[in-house]
């Protein structure tokens, strides 16, 4: 894969088990990004998928180009260059940010974790569980060497280091849509070590 250029986004997204969502994702991306005028690049991380994803992947980049943007992107670039952010970070707790496609359970759960975070933590930002978000390179190269959670926590811990090291957070309202296809891999062992990596955090923070 080519390096990026200047000014040249690269999309990093993680996958695990979603060979029918990841054509629509990486389709969605391609066609906001051309639409957009963005110079792209798209770089798929599979965590050993057994249901064919690497597969897919594989497929893609032959469709694509293998160094080949959904709604918010184009308004997290402005963002960062308006205020000049290390980190511009999307909320659905702000503005007209939302969720939808979650039951009642799904809401309160993420309401509540969300709500645990920002007493605990005082992070800085609105949205600490949510993981859209964009980083200068340097910074993220940063935060990669002093992070060390692993699961959910570790998007809590990346905003909670950025406060430490002193870098600047924009926040940009999104609307959350849930999967097209599959189910959600939060379950009760999720949300044990959530909870367990949240404590460390505020005990280490």
């Amino acid at each position: 894969m080519a390096a990026p250029g200047p000014g040249r986004v690269s999309v990093l997204l993680p996958t695990y088990n979603e060979r029918d969502n990841l054509p629509l994702v990486v389709w969605l991306l391609a066609r906001t990004f051309r639409d957009s005028g963005i110079d792209f690049e798209i770089i798929i991380i599979d965590d050993g998928s057994p249901d064919g994803t690497q597969e897919v992947a594989q497929q893609l980049e032959k469709i694509y180009g293998s160094d080949k943007i959904p709604k918010f992107i184009p308004e997290f670039i402005r963002k960062q260059k308006e205020g000049n952010f290390d980190i511009v970070s999307g909320t659905r707790y702000k503005g007209n940010g939302g969720v939808y496609g979650w039951d009642l359970k799904r809401k309160l759960i993420s309401r509540g974790a969300n709500f645990l975070t920002q007493v605990l933590l005082r992070p800085g930002a609105s949205d600490l569980t949510g993981s859209f978000r964009l980083y200068r390179k340097e910074v993220l190269e940063k935060l990669m060497e002093k992070c060390v959670s692993k699961g959910y926590v570790f998007q809590m811990e990346m905003i909670v280091r950025a406060r430490q090291l002193g870098f600047t957070i924009g926040e940009v309202p999104i609307s959350f849509v849930d999967r097209v296809y599959g189910e959600s891999k939060l379950g009760g062992n999720e949300i044990v070590s959530f909870l367990k990596g949240l404590l460390t955090l505020f005990a280490t923070t």
